[in-house]
């Protein structure tokens, strides 16, 4: 292309007075890049780095800040301390880190690219939801005592492998079997990812909160840590009482009926987007049965 403002010969893009040379190897470093950036953040967004990343990024602009006011003491601080934050942040993410080289020798990296840009699919079906409720109000019922883990985007590989590995389908009939009595899967946790039980019996971290009254017992003290680390939905049914409870990022609900606790689901579920994409698919196959019967 010679004529215009475009011209392109060599390697070179000039437009107007502006020119640009790359080469074939200097394109393929930049999708190399972009490719390993995606994965990076995907990971980060995937583990407690995403929390810690975001705690990282507010010193960063408080550093900014005084470097901005010229409050030099406060500035130096931050410099004086950066090396020992760097050590920090290695330490804490060190599982995170070696889970990730750990999947990487498994995965098949090909594979991993045709996928490129997928979805977790970390979402519940609606006939899930079902079976949940379902399960945990007839637990809570028979006050059999039951703790479920919904996973959401930050993975809980480290607690799935302290359990025995189901992969099963969600039903309600599985999970009340679970949670009863003297039975090899009742103790400890169930982790539901990607629509499917994972794990059972799974150990959880004790909550460390000193105001969770004195009458809750281990099992509350389980749920409400896990959600104090991650982003899950836990759901608990009390052996005592037969109350149902949740716990998300860190408070616990107490008492709640079947129907707060499949809108909880719902919720998390389906964002306002899918549910006007769904409400509008639904009204279009209607009309469309609509227009058949009539024909």
């Amino acid at each position: 292309m010679k004529e215009g403002i475009f011209q392109f010969a060599g390697g070179t893009l000039t437009i107007g007075t502006f020119s640009l040379t790359f080469s074939l190897s200097g394109v393929v470093e930049m999708i190399i890049f972009s490719v390993a950036c995606y994965y990076i953040i995907m990971w980060i967004k995937r583990t407690k780095a995403w929390n810690l990343l975001k705690g990282a990024g507010i010193l960063m602009a408080a550093y900014l800040l005084a470097r901005l006011f010229r409050l030099n003491n406060i500035a130096h601080l931050f410099e004086s301390a950066f090396s020992s934050i760097l050590i920090a942040i290695i330490v804490i993410l060190q599982p995170e880190l070696r889970r990730a080289l750990e999947q990487l020798g498994k995965r098949n990296v090909f594979q991993g690219l045709l996928h490129f840009g997928e979805n977790s699919g970390n979402g519940l079906t609606e006939a899930s939801v079902d079976a949940i409720v379902r399960a945990v109000t007839q637990l809570g019922k028979n006050k059999v005592g039951a703790l479920i883990i919904l996973e959401r985007t930050i993975e809980l590989d480290e607690y799935i492998e302290t359990g025995i590995a189901l992969n099963a389908d969600i039903s309600s009939a599985l999970l009340e079997q679970i949670f009863e009595h003297n039975t090899p899967l009742h103790d400890g946790a169930v982790i539901i990812r990607d629509n499917r039980i994972v794990s059972a019996t799974c150990y959880l971290p004790l909550s460390q909160n000193t105001d969770i009254s004195k009458e809750l017992g281990t099992r509350h003290r389980a749920g409400l840590g896990i959600s104090e680390m991650s982003d899950c939905i836990t759901i608990i049914a009390s052996e005592e009482t037969g109350y149902i409870s949740t716990a998300v990022n860190g408070r616990l609900n107490r008492n709640i009926t079947a129907d707060e606790l499949r809108n909880v689901l719902i919720s998390d579920v389906e964002t306002e987007m899918d549910r006007s994409l769904s409400t509008k698919l639904r009204e279009t196959l209607k009309g469309g049965r609509k227009d058949e019967e009539e024909n």
